[in-house]
């Protein structure tokens, strides 16, 4: 094993932070050219990092997404099929590794893996579920809740003095759990420089822009339906147009409150001192469909559900010259790659690629991936949504190919068509190619142990 890879003594290792967002898409950015968003804070971290342009999430929807992340498993493998598929308990986790390495752990926000569980059947209302400690991950340190879907009104349990307890925010959610973060940062560093703590791994996970697409009335304000741009690819349909621009508009407000946290939190990093030993890594759980094609939402295979924001800054970066890589990272490589960051191999049961090298100069190449696996391994049951399993690829090269359970559904060349008008799945002259792509599938499905019927082709 390469001794950089192995794990370093916990004195000496960054530490690394998740900043994770819910249904914030790739393209809904100022760095990747949107003009209805300003997101410095976003654009630094990029110019300043490396920025993953072809990151995906393999299966887009939150709870299968997540277990993936955190896993670094297909939902088949861990268990989370969909919503409402509890993570198994002995599920091993990203957080397990860290604190093997002797890191400090803590979750923040939204969970959404606790699933309906048989020991306490259906429960009606996730964003008052109490998530009991052996059931969070493997992490330490915990301000959750299940789900929420109010962020003006969010709910969260947290432990003291040997008991749980639930208290309201006082504001807005992505603000007042970047407070708690940041002031869970300020702890962990403190002891850290007292010698009393080693290194820490956190997460924030906020729901915002996922919908209901509000965000505080000042951010508010500046978007307005009649003045955000649609993408080329929404169709002219005057339901579609409208629904799209009353969404949008909400939804540029709270990824640019996002931003301004994502700045709140790198400022803290500045006043401790610890910029220069600390990852930062932001990115999504999947995207958001906002009348392209016709489409809101997520479950669905196209760019504008399944590109994601990949961000990642850090103390092993020149700042003076901004990095993007085309490596189609997935959501199962994200804890192999957050380890990797700290030297710490990856554990037996992690199938993603450890992608670190891209991030940290002079450490010897490795396989990269050259395509990523996509799949919905069940129905979804989300409205205005698709509501059918899939499996498909995306390739570095810049094609994406997609099959229903018995039938070929989507074939784009995206360098050629990114607003995916073109589909060249039932087109004669692209045979090859789809068989290219169709083998590539096969292969996919075959190594990750996945179950499905693909067409013939």
């Amino acid at each position: 094993m390469d001794p950089a890879h192995l794990a370093q003594p916990a004195q000496h290792q960054p530490n690394v932070l998740w900043i994770l967002s819910d249904q914030m898409r790739a393209q809904t950015v100022g760095y990747a050219g949107d003009p209805n968003v300003h997101t410095p804070n976003l654009d630094r971290l990029a110019a300043e990092g490396v920025t993953f342009t072809h990151a995906v999430t393999g299966t887009p929807l939150c709870s299968p997404c997540r277990g993936s992340l955190l896993t670094s498993q297909y939902p088949h493998q861990h268990g989370v099929a969909g919503h409402n598929y509890p993570l198994p308990k002995n599920a091993r986790t990203v957080a397990h590794a860290f604190r093997d390495a002797g890191y400090r752990t803590a979750w923040l926000g939204k969970w959404h893996l606790d699933g309906d569980r048989p020991e306490i059947g259906v429960v009606g209302e996730p964003r008052t579920r109490i998530i009991p400690p052996a059931r969070r991950g493997g992490f330490q340190d915990w301000w959750g809740y299940e789900n929420n879907n109010r962020p003006f009104d969010c709910l969260v349990h947290t432990d003291r003095d040997g008991r749980t307890e639930q208290f309201r925010l006082p504001s807005y959610e992505t603000d007042a759990l970047t407070d708690l973060f940041i002031a869970w940062i300020e702890e962990r560093a403190a002891a850290r420089a007292r010698g009393e703590e080693g290194p820490f791994f956190g997460v924030l996970s906020v729901q915002p822009p996922h919908d209901p697409y509000v965000a505080p009335a000042e951010v508010m304000a500046r978007h307005s339906p009649g003045g955000v741009r649609l993408r080329a690819n929404v169709p002219l349909i005057p339901r579609v147009v409208e629904q799209a621009r009353r969404e949008l508009a909400g939804y540029c407000a709270a990824v640019e409150r996002l931003d301004w946290n994502v700045g709140r939190i790198r400022a803290a990093l500045d006043a401790l001192g610890i910029r220069d030993e600390t990852y930062v890594v932001f990115f999504s759980d999947h995207g958001d469909m906002l009348g392209s094609h016709g489409q809101f939402r997520k479950t669905s295979p196209w760019e504008e559900s399944i590109r994601v924001p990949f961000i990642i800054g850090g103390p092993s970066r020149e700042h003076q010259e901004p990095r993007r890589t085309d490596v189609p990272i997935n959501h199962v490589d994200v804890a192999p790659t957050s380890l990797g960051l700290c030297g710490i191999a990856k554990p037996v049961g992690m199938v993603g690629s450890n992608c670190s090298h891209v991030v940290i100069d002079g450490r010897p190449p490795v396989t990269e991936p050259d395509s990523a696996y996509l799949s919905i391994p069940v129905p979804t049951g989300h409205s205005d949504s698709v509501d059918r399993p899939w499996r498909g690829v995306v390739t570095r090269d810049g094609w994406k190919y997609v099959c229903l359970e018995g039938q070929p559904w989507l074939l784009f060349n995206l360098d050629d068509d990114p607003y995916e008008l073109a589909n060249l799945a039932h087109n004669t002259y692209f045979g090859a190619e789809r068989r290219r792509l169709h083998d590539c599938l096969k292969t996919w499905i075959d190594t990750v142990g996945d179950s499905f019927l693909l067409p013939e082709v």
